[in-house]
């Protein structure tokens, strides 16, 4: 499968061709100030075949228009596209990321489905103000995923519990970092989440809240729906060369996170995070072992299922779907190598092709200290990744677990 999607990338980049555009026609935050009157623009049309544990498998088509700046480099990637899933119908979608400063960059998703899906998100991240040491983030969204998934609660969930259920969610999550330190960040953030659970669109697995289902007298928080207000204090210790694609550097991170009932929540719980990440090049980077180790507590009574802390996904486990494990905590071990093939120059885009076995070690549990060898997940996997500095990354991840191999298509480095 991956190779046939390496494949067919190629034949894209191949079919892909460059024009010159005056700047006058496309206007900010596409180009920026300051850059030649004729812009650079690489359109490349690629097929799209991609399979994941919960979603299945979606075939398509997308042409991607990358603007480049006066440096060569790519700051605006635009990705209209239409695909087709035996559960969701048809998709349209436009994808949207547009980086007009180094310290500055804006991501968009359009999607909507025929059946059950859709998708509209906007982020923004802002580190132009008091000289770089205040950053700004924020991200708004709504959507509904109908082929969300839940197991039941433990690390040993079987696969027979599987059911399916339509996550609609609308949310906000602000936060302000400043730096105190050189190298060290304070972050205080916002994060408001509504979600609905309804019916899925994958009728071959029983809903969630179904007579059919295991869990329909089950007590499980949040089956109904939730609400979350929470806030967020948290330090951060980065000495990576880049936000995005890191090739050297240190990385830690420690957050505590409130959700209160008098602040308008569902119920009163607490999360702490613990997060580090290293960075190790090896001749002149065409080597970069890369390692994470990550710690997640949820206390409180009553916590919405997917409050929980939760493994499973194309960014933990990446062997099984997402939210496949959830419990109140989880330990995390993921190791990759990531190896540079070779350094392509295609109609004057410069991209790197990688390939990265991977191990990805994890559990979830009650506490740490009730964690059991045995409960431990092993998902070995090897990636395939199509760098496009300084942003852009496309990635095929495949690997495998107790219930099968999964593959996943998708933009950016898990970690």
């Amino acid at each position: 499968m991956c190779r046939f999607i390496l494949l067919l990338l190629l034949a894209g980049l191949l079919s892909a061709c460059t024009s010159m555009v005056s700047r006058g026609k496309l206007p900010y935050p596409i180009t920026s100030e300051g850059e030649n009157e004729e812009v650079k623009v690489v359109t490349i049309p690629l097929p799209v075949i991609a399979s994941t544990p919960n979603e299945g498998i979606t075939f398509g088509v997308l042409t991607a228009f990358l603007v480049h700046n006066d440096k060569d480099e790519v700051t605006t990637l635009a990705a209209p596209q239409v695909n087709y899933n035996q559960n969701f119908g048809t998709t349209v979608s436009l994808y949207s990321s547009f980086y007009p400063k180094p310290t500055l960059s804006w991501e968009v998703n359009l999607s909507q489905s025929t059946k059950v899906n859709y998708d509209y998100e906007i982020r923004s991240r802002d580190r132009t103000f008091m000289d770089g040491k205040l950053e700004w983030n924020g991200f708004l969204y709504a959507f509904g995923d109908g082929s969300a998934r839940f197991f039941g609660f433990q690390a040993r969930t079987p696969q027979k519990n599987e059911t399916n259920y339509n996550d609609k969610e609308i949310g906000i999550t602000l936060s302000a970092g400043y730096e105190i330190a050189d190298h060290l960040q304070l972050v205080i953030g916002e994060r408001y989440r509504d979600v609905e659970i309804r019916e899925g669109a994958v009728k071959r697995v029983p809903f969630i809240r179904g007579s059919d289902s295991p869990f329909s007298n089950a007590n499980v928080p949040g089956i109904n729906g939730f609400v979350t207000h929470a806030q967020k204090i948290a330090l951060i210790y980065s000495t990576m060369d880049s936000r995005d694609m890191p090739t050297t550097g240190f990385y830690a991170k420690v957050s505590i996170e409130n959700s209160s009932r008098f602040l308008g929540s569902s119920a009163d719980y607490r999360h702490y995070d613990a997060e580090v990440k290293g960075y190790f090049p090896l001749s002149e980077a065409r080597y970069i072992t890369v390692a994470r180790l990550a710690y997640s507590q949820t206390l409180g009574s009553d916590v919405p299922f997917l409050e929980q802390s939760i493994l499973g996904g194309e960014n933990t486990l990446r062997g099984y779907g997402r939210n496949r494990f959830i419990d109140n905590s989880y330990f995390l071990l993921n190791l990759e190598e990531r190896i540079r093939l070779f350094r392509w120059t295609l109609f004057n885009v410069n991209t790197d092709w990688e390939l990265t076995p991977f191990v990805d070690f994890g559990s979830v549990m009650k506490s740490l200290d009730t964690a059991q060898s045995s409960d431990f997940e092993f998902n070995p996997g090897v990636g395939f990744r199509a760098v496009v500095r300084p942003n852009i990354v496309g990635r095929v991840d495949l690997g495998i677990g107790k219930d099968g191999p999964s593959v996943f298509v998708g933009l950016g480095y898990p970690f």
